[in-house]
Formats: C-alpha cells, structure tokens, sequence
C-alpha cells in the first residue's frame, strides 16, 4: 500500500471520529450550561477552550455568545476542525480511494455529508441542533460500522483502526476535561452548599457519561451512583469499553504491531499505558488532573507524529 494511500485511509477515520465526538462535547455542553446553575465557570467559551482554538475564535470573533461558537465549531470554514470541514474532509479521502473501501462505505460518508451540508445552517438554532448534532453521531457511528462489517481486516483496516483510535482517545481525554476543571468556586464551607455542589457535580459526570454514549456500562461496570473519582478512572482506565483510553490504546497497540516495523511504537504505546494504569486518580481529581490531561494530549500528539513518518509520509 502506498503511504500516500495509508495517509487517506488514516485521516477519512479520523475525520469521521473527529465529527463525531465534536457534535458529542457540543451536546454535553449544552446540557450542561441548562443543567448547572448560574454562577459556574461553565460557559459557551468553554467550548473553545477544549478544542484549543481560542486565537482563531478571536481573530474572527469579539464575543464568546452561542451562536457565533455555534457557528465556528459546526460550520466556519476557516476553523479546519469545525464538523462541515471534518465531514468534506473526510468525503475527499473517502472519494479518492474509493477503489480501497466498499462501496457501501463510500455511498454513506458522501451521503453524510451532504445531508449534513443541507441541514447545518437550519441546525444552529437551538431548537434543531440537538436533532442535528444526533444525526451526524449516527451518521458517524453508521459508517465506521459499514467499513467494520464489510472490509478486509488486512493492513488498510489496521492503519483506519489506528486513526480512529488515536483521534478517539485524544477527543475522549478533551470531555474528561469538562469535568476536571472546578466549576463550583463560589462554594462556601457550610453543609447546604456542599450538598449542593454534590449534586451538581453528580450531574456533570452524568453528562459526560452520557456524552460518550457510557452511562449504561458504566452502571455496570460501577453498582453505585455517579461519581467523579470512578467516572474518570472508568474512562481512562477501562480495557473493555469502547471509547475508554486504554481501550483505545491497545487497539492502536494491537494494530501497529502488525504493520511494517511496528515494534518500536508498540512498545512507545505500552509505556503510556503503564503510565495511565498506575495513575492515582483519587490524588488527580483533588490536585492536577487538567495537567495530566493535557500530558495525555501531548503524547497523543508525539504518536500521530510517529505514526505519520514511519507510515504515512514518503
């Protein structure tokens, strides 16, 4: 296969995922901007702060409001991470080695994307977006289920297993991240408050569950109520659950060591996993768990650029 080939195949999977979990950290922000109270650090602006792309919003915008981030994330061309973009992107890729995917799996991503193309606009409202925002989840998960189902598991299928799972655990750690900043500063010491904050935060992480389509396993997976300490170890740490980090990095571990070569990257992976099952998430939680984050992000970032040269650029 040639790299330039291995390079489409790798980036239409993680376009694909990238929509998707955009769309998943639109709606539970959504949620949870009408679900907290006032007075939480949580805002529209947060929504740019995940994805890291305060400096382009603010060349080209001079309010954080809802609609204009709405517009930025779902639809702005100049933003190359924004859902239109992923999905074109992706649609090229797709296009340009149809002679590779099934013909099934081509059909579906065309389709989603201009069945999407023709809905965005009607979708920034906030009445419609939820709707949308499903519409291309499904549309994404209904795709990478067709190319699962009737493609070869040979080393093509490997190199988009190993860009979906990366830009999956990278976009999973981003919503683990809505829960690790401290959204409740004005809690004072008495126990009305402390009860309440309780609450709320039960709903944060419930949100987040949701978001990643998590909360039935990890009911479970975990017998009692939601709670932040199990909820982030759950996502990180889980080997079984799909959209979990270390699941996700086996799955890339899995996939390299059968590519040309892999061995080295392999081991590079088994080193992050060592470094996230001996995390002590309770200490996290109470002290540096955005930092930690983006230590993940980072690495994240070191592998795709491994993986890009061994494979992917000639």
């Amino acid at each position: 296969m040639l790299s330039r080939v291995a390079y489409r195949l790798y980036w239409l999977a993680r376009y694909i995922e990238r929509a998707e979990n955009t769309a998943r950290i639109i709606n539970v922000n959504s949620n949870l901007l009408f679900d907290l109270p006032r007075g939480t650090r949580i805002s529209w602006k947060t929504l740019v702060e995940i994805f890291g792309a305060e400096a382009l919003y603010s060349s080209r915008h001079s309010h954080f409001d809802e609609r204009s981030i709405m517009r930025f994330l779902i639809i702005d061309d100049a933003y190359p991470s924004s859902i239109i973009n992923c999905l074109s992107m992706a649609r090229e890729n797709a296009r340009t080695t149809k002679e590779i995917l099934p013909t099934e799996a081509w059909e579906k991503i065309n389709e989603l994307y201009l069945v999407a193309k023709e809905d965005l606009n009607s979708g920034l409202a906030r009445k419609n977006r939820y709707d949308l925002l499903q519409k291309i989840i499904f549309g994404c998960q209904l795709s990478v289920g067709i190319l699962a189902g009737t493609m070869s598991n040979n080393a093509a299928y490997d190199v988009m297993r190993v860009g979906r799972n990366l830009e999956r655990a990278d976009m999973g750690t981003r919503i683990i991240d809505i829960g690790s900043a401290n959204f409740f500063p004005h809690l004072l010491d008495n126990q009305e408050e402390s009860t309440a904050v309780e609450f709320f935060q039960s709903i944060l992480w419930m949100n987040i569950l949701v978001s990643l389509s998590a909360y039935q396993m990890y009911r479970q997976h975990v017998r009692n109520r939601v709670d932040g300490l199990e909820v982030v170890r759950y996502l990180l740490k889980d080997n079984d659950f799909p959209r979990a980090t270390m699941h996700c990095l086996s799955q890339i571990q899995e996939c390299v060591e059968k590519l040309p070569e892999g061995l080295k990257i392999a081991t590079d992976i088994e080193k992050t996993k060592r470094k996230i099952n001996t995390a002590n998430i309770k200490k996290l939680i109470d002290n540096g768990l955005n930092e930690y984050i983006d230590a993940l992000q980072v690495e994240f970032n070191r592998l795709n650029d491994k993986i890009e040269h061994k494979w992917l650029i000639a």
